[in-house]
Parts: structure tokens; C-alpha cells; sequence
């Protein structure tokens, strides 16, 4: 009797360490992604549900799916509120089980959301948000700045203007980290060309009468406005900086951060000659036309992708690599970004590209010019490529940023 009792024992607690080990197995295959963006705002048609729907394609793409690993996407709306952001990421990590957290259009979201991915030692994938400073002195072991930045903004729109000739600028700044931080990069390089800043004025966030912003920018004399918004607030500013005749007066618009959402709601017309900088557009080459043409099917050929959305397939895609090469997922954020930095990137709407120290992923930039609307060939044909910025030339050196992290 005794005998049979041990024996029943062993038997139990074999079944049980096959079944905890059953779960462990599966629990190091599972991958739980947020997409933290501005759902319904000023930044949704550049974010949003294409954020979404960008990071779901490259589970699809990473081909692990098929290899028994369990990866899904979760969205969330931080209405550009830093609070709201910081609640739901840590709801996320704490609660939900949230692995990585992508996109966060909004560089005081983002700012916030990098600490908390900090703390949490988890994985923030940025896409959306624009202050260099994510890659500078809030530069995190946990963080990667994938697609564009102020500084990079600045260097590319800002250089080329000056270099034609608008050598003294007025800016008109949303009242926030982005726009701080994108007037703050620009002013540098206008100065360092030999230009002059006369002045600026701030907005808040999400503005609709640009009225009285616009008026002084007209009075400053300034040859270039500096657009130093994004999203809704670039549009009507654009808009209403045409109503006002400011551009038919001699003063010339610069739009510091444009993306294609943008241009096509403004339409050609009145976009057509805006000269930015990006690092993605649809009909670059034969790959990036494939992805986008099956991105737009799936948004129901409501809209082309944004350079937003092609950095967050890209950055998801890159992340998965990285978990896959470490055999599982680690449950360390900072363990699977440093696995990042150390593969090199390759994908298809950004080429090869390697990851900094300091968290900032390198590849080249573009600088575009709105296509007169005579020029179109067809929906969404709205950019011609102006010039090449070479990866080494695109982003700020690593030894200037400040982050503690460059040795």
C-alpha cells in the first residue's frame, strides 16, 4: 500500500511539472504589444488605427505566428495627455501583460511613457513622437526612436531653406515638448547658416483660429514662417495662412513636420511647393509600393501609409527578429532592446540600418517638394524626391546628444 501511495505521489508531481512546464514554454512564446496613439485627434490619421494595423501586418510578416508563438495588438488613446498616457501604459505593464509599447504620437506622452518603460523594464518601440530628446538626455536602455526626429527635421527642411535663401525666420510653435524641441533644433541650424530668428509665437495644442498667431508671424517681416506643429494644427495653419494672402505677400511658409495625411488633406493646391523632410513615402520603390498598396486595401483605400505607420511595421518586425534570435521572449525589455541594437536592420521600407547606443535608428531621409497638382499622375502621387540625406548625415551624432548611454 505504501508503495503504491510513493508511487502515485512521483506520478503528480511529474504530471505537474509537465504541466508547468508546458506553460512556461508557452509563455516564452507570447508577445503582448500596445499601441499607445491618438486614437481620435489631431494625430490619428498619421497614427491611430494604421498604427495599429501596421504592427499587426509585421506579426504577420515575422512569420512566427506559423512557429507557435502567440502575439497580439492592443490599442489604446492617450487624447495627446500626458496623465492619460502614463495611466494606460502602466495599466498596460502592470495589468494586461504588455510586453512593448509602440507608436505614442505626442512628445509629452512620449517623454512620459519612456520613464514608465523604464521602470516597468519593458520595451518602447517610439514612431510617432518627434523630440530628440528621446535619443538625447531622456535617452533609455528600453527605448528606440525608430523613424524621424526634431533634430533630423531641422537638419533637412531647415538647412535646405536657409541654403535658398530664407535666411530669417518667424516661428509659429505648438506649446509643447514637440514643438519646443523643434524650434529649439531649428533655431540652431538657422544660426549656424548665418541666419537670424526674429521671433516666435506659441499655440496651444489642437488650435482652430490661427488668426492672431499668423498675424504676428505677417508682421515680423520674417521670409520664412516656421511651422513648428504637426498634424491638424499644420493643416490649418497652412489653410488659414493661405486665406490670409501671406504667401501671395512674399513671405514663404516652411512645414517643419509634414506627412502625406496631411498634404492630402490640404490637397494640392493649396500644399503644392511645401518642401520636408521624411524618411518614408509610398511610391519610393517597387517594395514600398507592395506594402503600401496592401496597407491601403486593409484601411479600405481610405489612405496611403504615412512615414509614421511604415516605422511602426519596421520597428515591430525588428523586435520580433530580436525575440526570435534570443530563443524566446525574456520578459526583459531592456535585454530585448539591447538584442536590437546588436542585429542590424533590414526590412523593406527602410533598407538596411543599424541601432545606436543611444537608442536612435539610422537610415536615410528625404527632402520632398509637393508636386503641383498638373504633376499628379493619380491618387496619392503628391511628392517629387527633392535630395537623398545619407544615414550618416541624417541624424545627430551620438557623441552630441547628451545620453548617458554613448561612452
Amino acid at each position: 500500500m505504501q508503495s503504491r501511495t510513493i508511487t502515485a505521489l512521483l506520478a503528480a508531481v511529474a504530471a505537474t511539472a509537465l504541466t508547468v512546464g508546458s506553460a512556461t514554454a508557452q509563455d516564452n512564446k507570447t508577445v503582448r504589444i500596445g499601441n499607445l496613439s491618438d486614437q481620435s485627434g489631431l494625430y490619428a490619421d498619421l497614427g491611430g488605427p494604421g498604427s495599429t494595423l501596421a504592427a499587426q501586418m509585421a506579426i504577420e510578416d515575422s512569420g512566427l505566428v506559423a512557429k507557435g508563438w502567440k502575439i497580439d495588438v492592443i490599442a489604446g488613446d492617450h487624447q495627446n495627455k500626458p496623465d492619460v498616457g502614463t495611466n494606460i501604459a502602466r495599466q498596460w505593464y502592470d495589468v494586461d501583460k504588455v510586453d512593448v509599447i509602440v507608436d505614442t504620437p505626442n512628445s509629452g506622452v512620449a517623454l512620459a511613457v519612456n520613464q514608465v518603460t523604464r521602470e516597468k523594464n519593458k520595451a518602447f518601440l517610439n514612431s510617432g513622437a518627434a523630440t530628440s530628446d528621446l535619443s538625447g538626455k531622456a535617452c533609455s536602455p528600453n527605448t528606440v526612436h525608430w523613424t524621424y526626429d526634431t533634430w533630423m527635421l531641422a537638419h533637412g527642411t531647415g538647412e535646405a531653406v536657409v541654403k535658398s535663401g530664407g535666411d530669417s525666420w518667424f516661428f509659429l510653435t505648438a506649446d509643447y515638448a514637440f514643438g519646443h524641441a523643434l524650434e529649439r533644433d531649428t533655431t540652431e541650424v538657422v544660426k549656424a547658416n548665418k541666419g537670424t530668428v526674429t521671433g516666435a509665437v506659441r499655440h496651444p495644442l489642437n488650435t482652430a483660429d490661427f488668426s492672431s498667431f499668423l498675424l504676428q508671424a505677417q508682421s515680423s517681416k520674417a521670409k520664412i514662417i516656421g511651422l513648428a506643429n504637426a498634424g491638424g494644427d499644420t493643416t490649418n495653419s497652412i489653410k488659414q495662412a493661405s486665406e490670409f494672402g501671406i504667401v501671395a505677400g512674399g513671405q514663404k511658409l516652411a512645414a517643419l513636420l509634414l506627412f502625406l495625411p496631411d498634404v492630402h488633406a490640404l490637397g494640392l493646391q493649396v500644399a503644392q511647393g511645401l518642401t520636408f523632410t521624411e524618411t518614408f513615402y509610398w511610391d519610393m520603390n517597387d517594395q514600398t509600393r507592395a506594402f503600401s498598396k496592401r496597407f491601403s486595401e486593409r484601411m479600405k483605400n481610405k489612405m496611403m501609409p504615412s512615414m509614421v505607420h511604415a516605422g511602426v511595421y519596421s520597428a515591430v518586425l525588428h523586435y520580433l527578429k530580436a525575440m526570435e534570435a534570443l530563443g524566446g521572449n525574456p520578459g526583459d525589455g531592456a535585454k530585448v532592446v539591447a538584442k536590437m541594437k546588436e542585429m542590424p536592420t533590414d526590412d523593406a521600407l527602410f533598407g538596411k540600418g543599424t541601432i545606436r547606443a543611444d537608442g536612435r535608428k539610422i537610415h536615410p531621409a528625404y527632402l520632398f517638394e509637393v508636386k503641383k497638382p498638373a504633376e499628379s499622375k493619380g491618387p496619392w502621387d503628391y511628392y517629387k524626391l527633392v535630395a537623398t540625406i545619407p544615414a550618416d548625415k541624417a541624424f545627430r551624432p551620438a557623441a552630441e546628444g547628451g545620453c548617458s548611454l554613448v561612452k
